[in-house]
């Protein structure tokens, strides 16, 4: 069976999460593509050229761990906005997307560049301040100088980073169902995202 679940939305929404689960409840494969972003970006970090690091991407370089500061969240939102990372990933993604078993990908243009005719398509997002205390709170929980001041300020800028870029910005695709996480909790969110993919199952 092809079948794929697109999932966009803004950093601290919720749709890593949410999109692990889906993947685990339904027994499809899962990728987050915000981190071959991050990968990329982690590498310009020392000096390497964006272009080259996306068509040399290897797999150790998708260590989450030290993928989630936000020094390299944002060297990802710089190297995102870059037309030839872009494209230098997107048929990785598209691969993934449409192989046999089903798969979700989470990212920021996944409904409305990677996978438009995804059989399910979903906007996760919540108010900035929501998603900037939980960022604040998950770099405090791992040892991370931060202060929610500068992690709200860090939310906003790559907020407006990711709406405003001119290749693939940030928004809802068309037909795409919107969850709010600001005042859901995780066990909500999950279930009225696996609910939107229960109904796209059914009608198969």
């Amino acid at each position: 069976m092809i079948f794929t679940v697109a999932i966009d939305g803004p950093a601290a929404a919720g749709k890593g999460t949410i999109s692990k689960a889906v993947a685990a409840r339904f027994g499809f494969r899962h990728l987050d593509t915000g981190l071959l972003y991050r990968a990329v970006g982690a590498r310009t970090l020392s000096g390497e050229d964006p272009v080259e690091a996306a068509l040399s991407l290897r797999p150790e370089d998708m260590d989450a761990d030290t993928l989630r500061t936000t020094e390299v969240a944002q060297a990802a939102s710089r190297v995102a906005v870059l037309s030839e990372v872009r494209a230098a990933l997107t048929e990785f993604q598209r691969h993934f997307a449409r192989a046999e078993g089903g798969a979700v990908l989470d990212g920021r243009d996944i409904c409305t560049v990677i996978c438009p005719d995804a059989e399910v398509k979903l906007y996760v997002t919540a108010s900035a301040e929501v998603r900037a205390d939980r960022r604040y709170r998950e770099l405090s929980d791992k040892g991370h100088d931060v202060t929610p001041g500068g992690v709200l300020e860090d939310v906003l800028a790559r907020d407006a980073r990711d709406i405003n870029r001119v290749e693939a910005p940030l928004k809802p695709a068309p037909g795409a169902t919107i969850i709010d996480t600001s005042e859901m909790d995780i066990n909500a969110a999950v279930d009225a995202a696996a609910a939107r993919v229960q109904a796209a199952l059914d009608a198969l």
